[in-house]
């Protein structure tokens, strides 16, 4: 009988004479998965596998805190809404069995289900932060990817707050090497998810302690993983958004980082070589961009934080119409139209949404009538049908400005309120307030932090919440928070 060697050699010789080769000789013939990284691979992983026991700066160590408790109070919230519901009805038929926490209930689950179902929460709304240069929301991946794998190896609260800051510098660099905004605006791959996935691995990675070889190989499978596009702007129920934005990449950067960790080996540079992400993705990539300021602008210190629990794009409108209310108060029926600027690529993502908190004319409309929105306003899905607010809702116009579109990523606005008596007030929004350039203080992220996470744990938890958040460098071990983050 002929042997399998001595038969693979004569297939390979037919093979060669007919012009083909098999598959396993293609294999044998194939550029070796263990050749030397490249430079920017080197240096990235490197610093990622180092980020661990690197401490940060103060200033660094305060926003890490404000985003950690910001995110921590969108997932809380998020709890209560439908897609936090579906997070948790997907647990329970599951089993719910295993050592992480789900926030905002009484189930726990593996660190892969917790990482999904945290995600979708944080992400439920529009309440969590947002990374404008790289079109993606940080938070609501990194931080429930960071958690997970916190607690399946047990890191102190130092610990975490490193895993989250490394997630947000590395995820949102992967997309502006990419080509940043103009590559999300040109493409139908969905950015929040790239940068997602790639952020999420880096902070369970940094919490499961990997070091620089398999920090390399934890990006190959999360590269392999990243996944998504556009069609979520159909989504009518914030489910599949959820999904998209948080809870698969949460998942697949938790995946990553334990099959890593467990043993698995991979591609040593998926950043360079031959068919590597970029060129699969974004062939006019820099990938330089991965490593631009790496230790020095951290990417956390650049991330917005909403003071409006609705999308991004209609959060400098709300600041227009606050404004213009300050300087002239006034009531809905003396308000004759409202016209909003946006640059058309802004303007397409919340222009007549069917779902309230990303549908600009209806949060407009709620912001005449009430004076403020609230997170229980932006929720309220009945009330875009009721005959008051379609009353105002009637004189809001969107101006789709190319102008503005100059001026991209930077999401200015102008709104502009014509009067029944002929009289007219325009505010310019150059700097939303919660971004980089308007921040917003201590006291007003504890504010919020309250108002989302008060009506689900208590107030009396939620203070401690707070309070434990802010003084994180004293917590031993992280499991420590599932009594201040589950009810029940």
């Amino acid at each position: 009988m002929q042997s399998r060697r001595g038969f693979l050699k004569l297939s390979a010789n037919a093979a060669t004479a007919l012009g083909v080769l098999p598959t396993c000789v293609l294999a044998q013939n194939a550029p070796s998965a263990s050749s030397a990284p490249g430079p920017v691979m080197t240096t990235l992983s490197t610093y990622m596998s180092a980020a661990r026991a690197k401490a940060l700066p103060e200033d660094v160590t305060e926003q890490a805190k404000y985003h950690l408790l910001d995110t921590i109070s969108a997932m809380v919230s998020g709890s209560e809404l439908p897609p936090g519901q579906a997070a948790q009805r997907y647990i329970r038929e599951r089993g719910g069995n295993g050592g992480v926490t789900v926030a905002g209930s009484a189930l726990t689950a593996p660190p892969i289900d917790a990482a999904l179902a945290n995600g979708v929460m944080a992400h439920a709304d529009e309440t969590d932060d947002s990374h404008n240069e790289s079109r993606s929301h940080p938070g609501c991946s990194v931080i429930p990817a960071a958690f997970a794998a916190g607690e399946a190896y047990g890191i102190d609260g130092i610990g975490l707050l490193r895993a989250v800051t490394l997630g947000y510098d590395i995820g949102t660099r992967v997309v502006m090497a990419m080509g940043g905004a103009t590559f999300s605006y040109e493409s139908s791959l969905s950015t929040h998810s790239i940068a997602g996935t790639f952020g999420a691995a880096a902070a369970a990675g940094c919490a499961a302690g990997l070091d620089t070889r398999q920090t390399r190989w934890l990006l190959d499978y999360a590269a392999q993983e990243s996944s998504g596009f556009i069609a979520w702007r159909r989504d009518t129920d914030h489910i599949e958004k959820a999904f998209v934005f948080a809870g698969m990449p949460a998942r697949n950067g938790v995946t990553a980082a334990l099959l890593v960790k467990s043993g698995w080996n991979g591609v040593d540079d998926i950043f360079s070589g031959p068919d590597n992400f970029f060129a699969a993705y974004a062939p006019k990539a820099q990938p330089d961009r991965l490593i631009e300021k790496l230790g020095e602008r951290y990417e956390i210190t650049q991330t917005d934080i909403k003071k409006w629990s609705v999308g991004s794009p209609i959060q400098a409108p709300l600041d227009g119409v606050e404004a213009i209310r300050a300087k002239k108060p006034f009531e809905p029926d003396q308000v004759k139209r409202v016209t909003v600027r946006l640059a058309p690529s802004v303007a397409a993502v919340v222009d007549n949404r069917d779902i309230p908190d990303i549908c600009l004319q209806h949060m407009i409309a709620v912001m005449l009538i009430d004076k403020t929105v609230s997170f229980l306003a932006a929720h309220d899905k009945a009330r875009m049908q009721d005959a008051a607010v379609l009353k105002e809702r009637a004189k809001v116009n969107l101006v789709r400005d190319e102008e503005l579109a100059k001026l991209l990523p930077a999401r200015e606005t102008v709104v502009e309120i014509e009067f029944a008596d002929g009289s007219r007030e325009s505010e310019r929004i150059s700097a939303v307030r919660g971004t980089p350039r308007n921040p917003m203080t201590r006291a007003e992220v504890i504010n919020k932090a309250r108002d989302l996470t008060t009506p689900v744990i208590g107030r009396e938890v939620s203070t401690r919440l707070i309070d434990t958040v802010f003084g994180i460098e004293e917590l031993a071990d992280i499991r420590n928070l599932r009594r201040m983050l589950q009810r029940g």
